[in-house]
């Protein structure tokens, strides 16, 4: 047993406080076997919330003893848990908002395995059907706030960002906060920290009662970034493409700070979305931002999109350097012409049906070294579809970087192997390298990072 490790048994939080005996049962049932471990895993990156480390398999190895169990009692649903980080407790009793999260895992995970995963209404093997899956979970978060106008900012950027860049992520959320926006991030620390935690100042300053904080993760990542505290709203969705498809489905705007593999897989796949014929008239605005210290990682970053998708994708954003205040406002002004295009178009504000989003966006990619390599990148091919691959090469090196299993693969076969068109491969080749040197790969004081992937030509 690890020194500060507590065994308690709690009631959950949320909507698992109200549940009938049959649906107690189910979830005790589903929560075993093979799905719990998985329940284990992600509960112990929320007991870890606050916590600095972005190594799962670290964290995994200390509380090797950890565990969880979803125990049947006549209140309804009691988990007890066993050998659970110290630091989740204070004088014995869990942090509430640790709580929160708790139940959330158990809400979201056992969710889609029971009511999603293997049934016949819901066909995750075509487009509508995975859209509808996302809808679903996000419905049963109580994510999905009808009759309020379009105010939900997401804001992506790296966990392993410097002070400069992480201080100034809060003065954008800072600045949202002041207009009534609120904050998605995906959850863990860094720029998906430091905009909430500038909105809730300027939440405070202007008596927001309605404020939302809220994080979207999936099992593969939370454990190498755990929820940061200011989480108030915490999803986790069964894998990267859903977590990402419910990012632009449930917000209205997406705002994208420095960052390093996961932010560049992020922005690629947004626009493999707004480069498709099917959404040029939809307006989705995109601000990529930082201090004027990251102005040569935007310059990069931008440099590599003209050159493997071209002038029509830089044209789907607009960068602006160290200018929080107008980041705000054009974020502002920009959802409103969203607002005004879905009463147009008679769609919903709280999610984005009209946009198409293809498969190859949506089927999970598997980063086995076999599919790094069959990864056709080449400037023949239509822009979005190339942006979908580039994304699953993004993707890949994310898994072979933090995932468990990327880290056992590379472990056992070496290093994924990519390969494209020349041009395109040395583009790649530049970026990762600038990330690898600007720390952006790691959090600062981790073990020095060892390259997951290599350029093969």
């Amino acid at each position: 047993m690890t020194p500060d490790s507590v065994s308690t048994r709690i009631y959950p939080a949320g909507m698992l406080n109200t549940l009938s005996r049959h649906e107690v049962e189910r979830l005790h049932d589903a929560s075993l076997g093979e799905l719990g471990d998985l329940v284990r895993r992600c509960a112990l990156a929320v007991l870890n919330s606050g916590n600095q480390g972005d190594d799962a398999e670290s964290l995994l190895a200390v509380y090797h003893d950890f565990e969880i169990k979803v125990q049947q009692v006549n209140r309804g649903l009691r988990l007890e848990l066993m050998n659970a980080p110290g630091s989740a407790f204070v004088d014995g009793r869990i942090i509430e908002g640790i709580r929160e999260l708790l139940s959330s895992v158990i809400r979201d995970l056992v969710y889609f395995d029971s009511e999603i995963r293997g049934s016949q209404v819901h066909d995750l093997s075509s487009s509508d059907g995975i859209t509808n899956a996302v809808f679903e979970l996000l419905r049963n978060a109580r994510a999905l706030i009808p009759q309020v106008d379009p105010d939900l900012v997401v804001c992506w950027g790296g966990h392993s960002i410097g002070r400069f860049e992480y201080d100034y992520t809060k003065e954008c959320g800072y600045q949202l906060g002041l207009r009534r926006l609120n904050i998605i991030t995906g959850c863990g620390p860094g720029a998906m920290k430091g905009p909430m935690k500038g909105a809730n100042v300027a939440h405070s300053k202007q008596r927001v009662t309605s404020r939302r904080y809220i994080g979207i993760s999936e099992p593969g990542i939370i454990a190498a970034e755990s929820p940061n505290p200011i989480v108030s709203e915490l999803i986790i969705m069964p894998d990267i493409e859903k977590r990402l498809e419910a990012f632009v489905r449930l917000g209205h705007g997406i705002i994208v700070f420095p960052g390093g593999v996961g932010t560049a897989e992020e922005i690629l796949y947004l626009l493999g979305i707004l480069l498709n014929p099917q959404n040029k008239k939809i307006p989705f605005p995109m601000v990529l931002t930082g201090p004027k210290e990251s102005a040569h990682y935007f310059e990069q970053i931008d440099g590599f999109i003209r050159l493997a998708l071209g002038d029509e994708a830089c044209s789907r954003y607009q960068i602006i350097i160290d200018d929080a205040d107008e980041v705000a406002q054009i974020m502002n002004r920009g959802l409103n012409k969203v607002r005004k295009y879905r009463i147009k178009k008679n769609d919903a504000f709280y999610f984005n049906w009209l946009l198409k989003i293809e498969q190859e966006l949506q089927i999970p990619f598997k980063p086995s070294h076999q599919n790094m390599l069959a990864l056709e990148l080449h400037r023949d091919m239509p822009l979005h579809e190339l942006a979908a691959n580039l994304r699953r090469m993004f993707s890949g090196i994310v898994a072979g970087n933090v995932k468990p299993e990327g880290l056992r693969a590379i472990r056992e076969h070496g290093p994924f192997e990519i390969r494209g068109e020349p041009a395109i491969m040395k583009a790649v080749d530049e970026v990762l390298a600038s990330f690898v040197a600007d720390n952006r790969m790691k959090l600062p004081g981790s073990k020095a990072y060892t390259p997951c992937y290599r350029i093969v030509t």
